[in-house]
């Protein structure tokens, strides 16, 4: 589903010539939309490099965090199973108190 590049977002009335100066803001304009589809289209591409590459996984040698994060994401029962038996240890006072607060949280991630 891609534009064609070669209709104009703006085409000027018919009999409506601009004069130079319009003509350079014009050219300008034209110029950055060229230049800001040029790096969305890389952007993308770099991804679509980047998913093939890697699968859905994470490349290899990725920050503890990003693995953590990723494996959080995957596995969210394990994850509420290990955070409830971590409140169990600490007390039921104090885990009611975070219960509260996280309960919220990962009832949006569902």
């Amino acid at each position: 589903m891609s534009k064609p590049a070669a209709v104009p977002p703006h085409p000027l009335p018919p009999g409506v010539t601009p004069t130079p100066e319009q003509q350079a803001v014009l050219e300008r304009i034209a110029a950055q939309r060229a230049r800001l589809r040029a790096q969305c289209q890389a952007r993308r591409q770099a991804k679509a490099q980047a998913a093939q590459a890697y699968g859905a996984g994470l490349p290899p040698g990725a920050p503890l965090l990003a693995q953590v994060v990723a494996f959080v994401r995957a596995h969210p029962t394990a994850t509420a199973a290990a955070a409830a038996a971590l409140g169990l240890a600490a007390g039921p006072r104090r885990a009611l108190r975070w219960a509260g607060v996280l309960l919220p949280l990962l009832l949006r991630r569902r």
